[in-house]
Parts: C-alpha cells; sequence; structure tokens
C-alpha cells in the first residue's frame, strides 16, 4: 500500500461516523466529511442517503435518485434519521460547540456564521463534529457561545448524540460517565502529548490509545481515483 497521507486518515474516521447507521440522511458539511460520507456510501453504509444540499437525493457518483422536498428533510432531522457532522470554532469537553461569536455576547470580538440550525441539529438527529486544524482556540474549556448543545446541557433530548469528533490529529468521542470528552484514536504519525498540548481542557485518555484504522486498498483507490482525484482533501488537512 502506498504512503496514507493525514487527510486520507481523517477520510476514513469521517467516513466511519456513518457505519451500521442503515437509511439516514448524511449531511456532511467540508471536504473530507463530504469525501467520507460518499466513501461510506461506496463501501460500507450503502442505505446511506446523500443530497445535493439542496431538494435532491443523489448517488456517490452524483446521479439523482430521487427527490427530497424541505418538508421531508425537517421531518428526518426532528425523527432522528439525519446525521450531521458539522464544524466548530469552539467546542468543549462535553460537546458544546460555537460557531456564532468568539468574547463577550454583548461585545464579540469576532462575528463568525451564526447559530444557524445548530441547537435543532444536535437536539433532533446525530451531531458529529470535523475540525481541520485542532488547537487550543478550538478546543476550549468553555465555548463562548452555546450553538450546538453538548451532553451537558441535553439531558431531555431525546434523539441528542455525539458520536464522534474529528480533526487532524484524532478521533474522539464522549464514552465516559460523566459524557467528557475522550481520546478515541490518534492519528498514525501523532502523540498522546501532541494532542494533549493542544487541547484546552483536561482531556480523558485511555491507557492505551489505537490508531485510527488503515484505509484498505479498495478505499484508498476510491478516495484517490473516484470520489476525490482532484485531491482537495489536501487543501483542507495539508500534512
Amino acid at each position: 500500500m502506498t504512503q496514507v497521507s493525514r487527510a486520507e486518515y481523517c477520510v476514513i474516521a469521517c467516513a466511519e461516523a456513518w457505519r451500521d447507521a442503515g437509511e439516514v440522511l448524511a449531511s456532511p458539511m467540508g471536504v473530507i466529511p463530504s469525501v467520507g460520507a460518499r466513501l461510506a456510501r461506496r463501501t460500507f453504509a450503502p442505505d446511506l442517503l446523500l443530497t445535493d444540499g439542496e431538494a435532491l437525493l443523489i448517488g456517490p457518483d452524483g446521479a439523482v435518485e430521487g427527490w427530497l422536498p424541505y418538508r421531508q428533510h425537517l421531518a428526518l432531522v426532528t425523527g432522528g434519521r439525519r446525521h450531521v457532522m458539522m464544524g466548530a470554532s469552539q467546542i468543549d469537553r462535553y460537546g458544546n460547540q460555537n460557531i456564532s461569536c468568539i468574547g463577550d455576547w454583548a461585545r464579540p470580538t469576532r462575528q463568525l456564521l451564526g447559530v444557524r440550525g445548530a441547537p435543532v441539529n444536535t437536539l433532533n438527529n446525530p451531531t458529529s463534529y470535523w475540525v481541520p486544524r485542532h488547537s487550543r482556540r478550538v478546543f476550549v474549556e468553555r465555548v463562548d457561545m452555546v450553538c450546538g448543545v453538548g451532553y451537558d446541557r441535553a439531558a431531555d433530548a431525546p434523539h441528542h448524540r455525539i458520536p464522534r469528533v474529528v480533526s487532524d490529529l484524532g478521533v474522539f468521542d464522549f464514552a465516559t460517565p460523566d459524557h467528557s470528552m475522550r481520546l478515541a484514536s490518534l492519528h498514525p504519525g501523532v502523540s498522546v502529548e501532541q494532542v494533549r498540548e493542544a487541547t484546552g481542557f483536561a482531556l480523558t485518555v485511555p491507557d492505551e490509545v489505537p490508531y485510527t484504522r488503515e484505509p484498505t486498498t479498495r478505499e484508498l483507490e476510491l478516495i484517490r481515483d473516484v470520489i476525490d482525484p482532484a485531491d482537495t482533501r489536501a487543501r483542507e488537512v495539508g500534512h
């Protein structure tokens, strides 16, 4: 097998978010999550539903498979039958996410996207996150504003679930007694110390941390020759 890039390990980690998902709507945001969703559909998640971002259901090759009117889209969202992978300008130990502003709400130092659909997403369907640059500016002790709702705020939400957070350093989940963030795997070439240094809170780290799994030969062929032959993934994670 030829050398696997960090971006390709990230694709694999994102694709794994939809393993055994069944017939749910995948809503990936970002290049690498999109490549990951299409890879999952072509391999181990054949029932996954993909959209063109508007009103059509499409196949992994972009061919139209059906119509998805907005009312039906909302029915999938509120019924827990969508798994979205969003970005995060900030995320904390319980999975609270911020994409709205940096600094005090009354006088923010940076205006970002706004809350968008994050509260509805996180309370009504599984939501994972993709962070292409893992740093203390993103992985913070406390988010400046809660947009996506974390485990400490969603005890009564029936469909709330954060399956994973993927960054350019590793994969994280919330499989701890208090649902605080845990290091689930390291991308090859990354150390636990690097992750701890780049995280602004005390992360749960098991005694033994596995590496993110290797892509199969077929998966690499699909990523490189079929899904992303222009290597746009390298622009999002350049190492």
